[in-house]
């Protein structure tokens, strides 16, 4: 892992040079990834913290361990914000607050 030996960084920059400018295919490609990403490791949480199998859940939302399981490991990134909108109007997820948001009941 590099540092940056104490200089101050434009990490707007830094993030352009990585993922494209804003408003970019690349960029917004990016950021559906690391949401992805980010929604499946919140659903594995609650998931675990309310001591449920992918296949209970999957029961529970009509759906299948198999994609339980992908959107836990990032494999499935279309449409992951309207999949976890359907959890929580089924009544499966609650949305706590923003950034800390998931509670499988």
């Amino acid at each position: 892992m590099q540092t940056n030996n104490h200089k101050i960084v434009d990490y707007d920059a830094v993030l352009d040079a990585k993922f494209g400018k804003e408003g970019t295919p690349e960029r917004a490609h990016s950021e559906e990834a690391a949401y992805s990403f980010y929604s499946g490791q919140i659903l594995l949480e609650a998931r675990k913290e309310a001591k449920v199998t992918q296949a209970e859940l999957a029961e529970r939302t009509q759906t299948t361990k198999s994609y339980i399981s992908k959107i836990e490991n990032s494999h499935v990134q279309d449409k992951i914000r309207q999949q976890l909108q359907y959890l929580r109007d089924k009544g499966f997820i609650r949305f706590i607050s923003r950034g800390h948001y998931l509670k499988i009941k």
